[in-house]
C-alpha cells in the first residue's frame, strides 16, 4: 500500500548539511505529491499530548448541558461547538462530532478582542485542563515555524516566507470528539466529510483511533495511519493559494469505524494561521512566464471569513 513519507524534524532542526538537504527535499516532494507528510523528532514530549487527550476525553463525557455553556463563543472561534454544527463546504449534512477551539494566548500588541478573542477554559467543571492545553498550542507553534522555514528552503524564498505570515497569527488548536457511531444515522453521515483544510499548514497529533484518509491524484483513498509519536502535516488553501497550487490543499476525510471497532475517537488538529491583515496574493516565485495567477489578492481575515461562513461556523 502507498503511504505518505516520513521525515524527523531533528534532521532539519540538528542534522548535518545533508540530513538537512534531505529532509528538505523529502518535505517539498511530499507535500507536492500528497499534500501530506507524517513527522517524528519533533520534540514534543508524549505525556504533553496524552495528558491534554486525558483532560478534553473528561469534558467531552460532561453532560450536553454542562457542554453548551461554552457554546457560541465568538461564533465558535473560542470554546465548545455542538455535536452536526459544522459542515464540509458544499454540503449541508452536519459532522458527527464535536470540538473545543483555543486560540492564540499572545496576540500582536496592538491587537484587539475582536480578532483575538480571550480563550475560555472549563475549569470549574475539569480543573487543570489549561495548561497542558495551553503548553500543547506553544509546542506545536514552534513546530509548525520550522516546517514552514524548511518549506520556503526547498523553494529557494528567504527564510520567513511562510514561518512570517504565523507569527502572532490566529492559529487555532481544535480538541475533536467523535462519539461512536450509535442508530440510525442520517444516510450520507460521516464523522468529517471530504474536505480541504483553510488554513497554511495543519499539524494533527496522532489520533486515538484510525479513520482518516486522503484522496490522491490518481482519485483513491488512501488511509493515513501516524504512528505513536508522529504528527501528519498536510498544507491547507491558504497554502496552495499563495503558491497557485503548486502545494496542493488535498481533499480527506474521516470515516465511519466498522461496528467491530465503533469507539469514541477524539484527534487535536493544530490549524496554522497567519495573522488577518497578511496578504495571500499569488507570490511571483509560483508564476511561469507567459501565465496568470490563479486567484486574484486578498487578505488571510477576508478568505478565513467567507470559508468560516461556507462550513456553517458564521452566518
Amino acid at each position: 500500500m502507498r503511504t505518505i513519507p516520513t521525515i524527523d524534524l531533528s534532521d532539519y532542526t540538528s542534522g548535518d548539511a545533508a540530513a538537512r538537504k534531505q529532509f528538505i527535499q523529502t518535505l517539498g516532494e511530499g507535500l507536492q505529491e500528497f499534500g501530506f507528510v507524517n513527522v517524528e523528532g519533533h520534540g514534543i514530549d508524549p505525556s504533553l499530548i496524552r495528558g491534554a487527550y486525558g483532560k478534553w476525553d473528561d469534558f467531552f463525557a460532561l453532560s450536553e448541558e454542562a457542554k453548551r455553556r461554552y457554546s457560541g463563543v465568538e461564533g465558535g472561534a473560542r470554546g465548545f461547538t455542538p455535536f452536526g454544527v459544522e459542515h464540509a463546504k458544499g454540503r449541508k449534512q452536519g459532522d458527527l462530532k464535536e470540538f473545543w477551539h483555543v486560540g492564540q494566548d499572545d496576540p500582536p500588541a496592538d491587537a484587539g478582542p475582536e480578532r483575538y478573542p480571550p480563550n475560555v477554559w472549563p475549569e470549574s467543571e475539569v480543573p487543570g485542563i489549561t495548561e497542558p492545553t495551553l503548553g500543547l498550542y506553544k509546542s506545536l507553534e514552534g513546530v509548525a515555524h520550522h516546517m514552514l522555514v524548511a518549506l520556503a528552503d526547498y523553494f529557494d524564498l528567504p527564510e520567513e516566507t511562510f514561518a512570517g505570515m504565523m507569527d502572532h497569527g490566529q492559529s487555532i488548536l481544535r480538541i475533536i470528539h467523535y462519539p461512536a457511531v450509535e442508530g440510525e444515522v442520517e444516510p450520507g453521515a460521516v464523522r468529517a466529510a471530504e474536505h480541504e483544510d483553510i488554513n497554511l499548514i495543519t499539524l494533527l497529533c496522532e489520533a486515538t483511533e484510525p479513520g482518516l484518509e486522503i484522496l490522491t491524484r490518481e482519485g483513491e483513498w488512501l488511509p493515513v495511519i501516524a504512528e505513536p509519536g508522529q504528527i501528519v502535516v498536510d498544507a491547507g488553501d491558504m497554502l496552495s493559494r499563495c503558491t497557485n497550487e503548486v502545494v496542493p490543499a488535498t481533499t480527506h476525510r474521516v470515516v465511519n469505524p466498522p461496528d467491530a471497532d465503533n469507539r469514541d475517537r477524539f484527534s487535536m488538529p493544530f490549524f496554522v494561521h497567519p495573522r488577518p491583515e497578511v496578504d495571500l496574493s499569488v507570490m511571483d516565485r509560483f508564476v511561469e512566464d507567459g501565465e496568470s495567477p490563479k486567484y486574484p489578492p486578498i487578505t488571510a481575515g477576508q478568505f478565513l471569513e467567507m470559508r468560516l461562513q461556507e462550513i456553517g461556523l458564521k452566518k
